[in-house]
This record gives C-alpha cells, sequence and structure tokens, in this order.
C-alpha cells in the first residue's frame, strides 16, 4: 500500500514538475524570454561583414538562390498536425452544407447581455462594428466573458484595413464580415489581414485570442490551425461589386459572398422582388456556386435556393420577439390609465 502511494506521489510530482516547464498559452508574445543572454547564434553574418545572405543561402536551407518572396518554399513552423479536426463549430457546420445563423448584436456592450444572446441558439454572433459606435476593448471584454459560448464570436467590420481586420482576430473573432467589397484588390487586402501566412499577412502579434482563456489550448495550437478554422465573408452590395463578384468569389481563403439585401436595393434602385434586383442577386449566386463557395443573406431568404448563411436581426429585436413569444396573449394588455405620464396618446389624424 505505501509503495503504491509513494509511486502515486511521484507521478504527481513528475506531472507537476512537467506541467511548470511548459508555459500557458498567453496573450503576449513576449512574456517569456528565459534564454536572454544565453543563446549562441552559430549562423549569424559576421561582424562588420556583408554577409551577402540575400544572394547566397546558408548550408542545410531548403530555399537556394536569391530571396524572392514569390518562390519562397514555406516552412514547417506553424503547419497544423496531421488529421487536425476544425474547432470552429460555425465553419464546420458550413462545411456541412448546413444553415448557419448570425444574431446581430447591434448596439449592446453590457458583457451579460452579449452572453446571453450569444447562448440563445444562434451558430455566431456578427458583433456590428460598422454602424455601431462600440469601440475593440468593449467587444473584447464581452468575447472574454464568455468565449465558448454557444454561438462562435464573430464581427462585421467597418472596411478593408490592416488594423480593423487584425483587431477583430488578435481579439477573438473566428467569422470575419467585410462590407462593401467591389474588386479583386479589395478582396484580396481583406484575405491577406485575416489570415496567417503562407495564405495572408497577419502578423503574429498576440492578443487574447492566443490566451489559453481563449483558443491558446485548442488541438493542434491556435498558430497552426486558425487558418483552417476561419470564416471570411466578404458582402456585395454595390454594382461594381456586382460586376467583380465571380473573380472575388475566386480568392483562396474566402468561405462565402454575402449577397447584401438592403444595400443592393441602396446601390441599384430597385426593390427586392422587381426584375432589375433579382438579377443583381441571382448574379451574386452565380458567382458563389460557380467557385464552391457558400451563399449568404439575410434571415427572411432561408428558403432561397442555395443560401446557407444567414444574419439575423439585432438583440433589442430579439428581446422584445421573445417576451411576445413567452406572454402570447397577454402581450401588450397594459392597463390604460386616465391621468399621469403612461396615458396613451391618441392615434395621429391621418393627413
Amino acid at each position: 500500500m505505501k509503495k503504491r502511494l509513494l509511486f502515486a506521489v511521484s507521478l504527481a510530482a513528475g506531472l507537476f514538475t512537467l506541467m511548470a516547464q511548459q508555459p500557458a498559452p498567453t496573450a503576449d508574445p513576449y512574456a517569456n524570454n528565459p534564454a536572454a543572454g544565453k543563446q549562441q547564434f552559430p549562423l549569424a553574418a559576421p561582424a562588420g561583414k556583408n554577409s551577402d545572405a540575400i544572394n547566397t543561402p546558408l548550408p542545410g536551407g531548403v530555399n537556394t538562390g536569391k530571396v524572392e518572396p514569390g518562390n519562397w518554399k514555406y516552412g514547417p513552423q506553424a503547419t497544423p498536425p496531421p488529421n487536425a479536426k476544425i474547432w470552429n463549430p460555425a465553419k464546420l457546420k458550413l462545411m456541412a452544407g448546413e444553415k448557419v445563423t448570425g444574431g446581430t448584436f447591434f448596439s449592446g456592450s453590457d458583457p451579460a447581455t452579449y452572453c446571453a444572446f450569444a447562448n440563445a441558439g444562434y451558430d455566431f454572433i456578427w458583433m456590428e462594428m460598422q454602424h455601431d459606435q462600440k469601440d475593440w476593448n468593449q467587444v473584447a471584454k464581452m468575447w472574454r466573458t464568455c468565449p465558448y459560448a454557444k454561438a462562435v464570436p464573430g464581427v462585421r467590420v467597418a472596411y478593408t484595413d490592416e488594423r480593423e481586420i487584425q483587431r477583430a482576430a488578435d481579439a477573438g473573432a473566428m467569422v470575419i464580415v467585410v462590407p462593401t467589397v467591389d474588386t479583386v484588390e479589395e478582396a484580396i487586402e481583406a484575405r491577406n489581414w485575416a489570415y496567417f501566412p503562407p495564405l495572408g499577412r497577419r502578423s503574429n502579434g498576440g492578443g487574447q485570442a492566443f490566451d489559453g482563456a481563449m483558443y491558446g489550448g485548442v488541438p493542434g495550437g491556435y498558430r497552426a490551425t486558425y487558418n483552417d478554422n476561419l470564416v471570411l465573408i466578404v458582402m456585395i452590395e454595390t454594382l461594381e461589386g456586382v460586376k467583380n463578384a465571380a473573380e472575388i468569389a475566386k480568392v483562396p481563403g474566402i468561405t462565402a459572398l454575402f449577397a447584401a439585401s438592403g444595400d443592393l436595393g441602396n446601390f441599384s434602385g430597385y426593390a427586392q422582388g422587381s426584375p432589375d434586383y433579382e438579377r443583381l442577386i441571382n448574379v451574386v449566386h452565380d458567382a458563389a456556386i460557380g467557385a464552391g463557395k457558400k451563399l449568404c443573406g439575410p434571415f427572411n431568404w432561408r428558403d432561397r435556393p442555395d443560401f446557407t448563411c444567414f444574419q439575423n436581426g439585432s438583440e433589442t429585436a430579439a428581446i422584445s420577439r421573445g417576451v411576445q413569444a413567452e406572454l402570447g396573449n397577454l402581450a401588450n394588455t397594459q392597463g390604460k390609465v386616465e391621468v399621469g405620464p403612461w396615458v396613451q396618446a391618441p392615434p395621429a389624424p391621418r393627413r
């Protein structure tokens, strides 16, 4: 019995030592530097001399000849492990061809409200950063309050921009929606800032997404598996975007095209249901299925052919609908007083 106890204690101590030697994933890429002042640099350029490294490879290197980005053979440092599984539920569901829903978190900033909304049944949350005044600190706080809610953290950024998209990704977004993409060049730029190399140009600068409390401990590692788990949706909203939709859809890394129901009416001057409007939607449809990409739209298009991802209403609309559904015939049956601030105003006269 004593031998078993001693073995168990010894095993636990060994495991504890091993865990202590492996620092937990952290949001700060500069948090651990135990080798400072101890490292040797046998392959470093000689002091005071031009090594001509731009033209001359080092012994044992994979890349030969001059350093050229277009010809560079990417190394295995951040390659996903063999047979790595998808850990983003929204990406997994989209890949299976199932219908994915996103709730729009529009004007709120309270983490408790966000967490309730994110656990209400959606597949991802469309955090609205194009048309609302929230800042990224508020968004990051909401996401880290309930990082594993049923709905995956997602966001519509304001525009195609390195700082905008990388802030979203570093804070934990796993669904990124980019509005008003008009050209292939804009689509490539959106892809570049959303993905790590070799597919994109996202910087490995840290952020709470890397922390063990968010995705730092995912199987295979966050950096190595992120590209395979991200959902990138670009919105086609203008006539220029429609014209270029087929080429935009072919950009590697784009998961889906979003046919912007409201703004395609705004930019075309035609209402949903009219032949000219419907023609534009069908062009986006053809572009997506032609490139093998998914097709997104508003929730009321959930029965439209080939559409499989949808933007739902806001958190305030959901609260209103939920209360009405819960109360049934008792909804909006308030007492009618004759005095005071709750006196119901008479209906406005018709003109």
